[in-house]
């Protein structure tokens, strides 16, 4: 797996690693929004999971009605759903899923060496079964096997993170060629847009239906790649909020964690 990227690699190929991880990194939270209604709220559930957690922490309590798929859950293949509430997410997934697979299909076939020839005692023409199961290999789809597709898509993008940054595997991979590296880079920015999209975290802003609890300004929520929501008051620096958890009238991280509470608060007055 790729745990840091190759400094030395163009930038298209770096560009494509990132994008990759990307959608990897978020593909357990796209198979467990499939089975969840879409709920017109913000943060999404996925990013409101994260304000939860920092909750959780501070209360010393754990209890998480819908807790995110994360990659210590595998294998995280996509399977059939017969009811799937999500129809966005599932479409999300399925044409992200393919298209990898398609592209890993398409890098091999350029870059991946032949399995070798062997022989066997008789001087016979055999195939070296070493070379043909070696675990670096993209292993293309048959109509008896599924190749390494059955492994899902986290595999895929390894593996092609692997070929974009041109990772050293003996003699088994040669360059990938420019053009193909571009291809590669384009739908790995692409399929990380689908996903991200189909979890609302393309970066859209929401302005929050509540006024700022301290200074009655107008609050606008964002939710960036990854998950992480991001509030900013229209008042700005001025804001009276306490300066603990927030900067220049933008709350993240933990410091949501008082603004949310704020907020709660106030529902409760209105409603009382």
């Amino acid at each position: 797996m790729t745990t840091a990227l190759d400094h030395a690699a163009p930038p298209v190929a770096r560009r494509a690693a990132v994008d990759l991880a990307a959608v990897r990194e978020q593909w357990g939270d796209l198979l467990a929004a499939i089975g969840r209604r879409p709920a017109a709220e913000w943060p999404p559930r996925d990013s409101r999971a994260y304000i939860d957690g920092h909750l959780a922490e501070q209360a010393d309590a754990v209890e998480d009605e819908q807790p995110a798929a994360t990659l210590g859950r595998l294998p995280l293949l996509l399977r059939e759903h017969p009811a799937p509430l999500n129809l966005d997410a599932l479409d999300a997934a399925i044409e992200v899923e393919g298209a990898l697979f398609d592209l890993a299909d398409a890098v091999a076939e350029y870059v991946q060496r032949p399995i070798r020839p062997a022989y066997d005692s008789r001087g016979r023409s055999v195939t070296d079964q070493a070379d043909a199961s070696d675990p670096a290999r993209w292993h293309y789809q048959t109509q008896t096997s599924p190749g390494s597709r059955a492994f899902g898509l986290h595999w895929a993008a390894v593996w092609l993170e692997g070929r974009a940054l041109d990772e050293p595997a003996g003699e088994l991979f040669g360059e990938i060629p420019a053009r193909l590296l571009d291809q590669v880079a384009a739908v790995a920015r692409r399929t990380r847009r689908t996903v991200e999209r189909a979890l609302g975290r393309d970066g859209r802003s929401t302005t929050l239906a509540e006024a700022c609890p301290w200074c009655g300004g107008s609050l606008t929520g964002r939710t960036r790649a990854g998950g992480e929501p991001v509030v900013a008051c229209s008042t700005g620096a001025a804001c009276t909020a306490p300066a603990e958890g927030r900067r220049a009238g933008v709350w993240q991280g933990p410091g949501l964690v008082a603004l949310w509470a704020a907020l709660d608060g106030a529902r409760q007055q209105a409603t009382a």
